[in-house]
């Protein structure tokens, strides 16, 4: 089974998340910067909400990438706003991408919102769900 983990982030807490995720399923995370070689059975994609949507650079890495991802698992975090599930499922489906119905989602850190997430336990529960999606698929 081929794991990818992908992410974007402009403050470091979508690459925090990003990271406990890659260390509980045995790869690397990568910005989506970085394409799929090759055709990826699971791919954790990270994203955060900025001024209420997802960063081009998501929008971006889906449509170049759609022909190389199995199933997508959304992770995100956001100081205020609720994940960003429905944007991603949204293209997922506009680039015909299977998208799992389980993500993860956390308070991220902003300015004096939410200092220090995420915490610890944001990043226990966010390879919790790693494990489990792996898990699954191997079923």
């Amino acid at each position: 089974m081929t794991i990818a983990v992908r992410y974007w982030s402009r403050g470091g807490n979508t690459k925090k998340l990003a990271e406990a995720i890659a260390d509980a399923v045995g790869v690397k995370a990568e910005t989506v910067e970085r394409p799929l070689a090759d055709k990826t059975d699971i791919v954790f994609l990270g994203s955060a909400v900025y001024a209420a949507g997802v960063d081009e650079e998501i929008k971006r890495f889906l449509q170049k990438n759609r022909e190389n991802i199995g199933v997508l698992y959304n992770f995100s975090n956001a100081a205020l706003a609720p994940s960003t599930y429905k944007q991603v499922s949204a293209l997922a489906k506009k680039y015909g991408i299977e998208i799992s119905d389980r993500e993860y989602h956390c308070r991220g850190s902003f300015a004096l919102l939410h200092r220090g997430h995420p915490d610890e336990g944001d990043l226990v529960r966010a390879r919790a769900f790693a494990k489990l999606a792996v898990e699954k698929a191997r079923r």
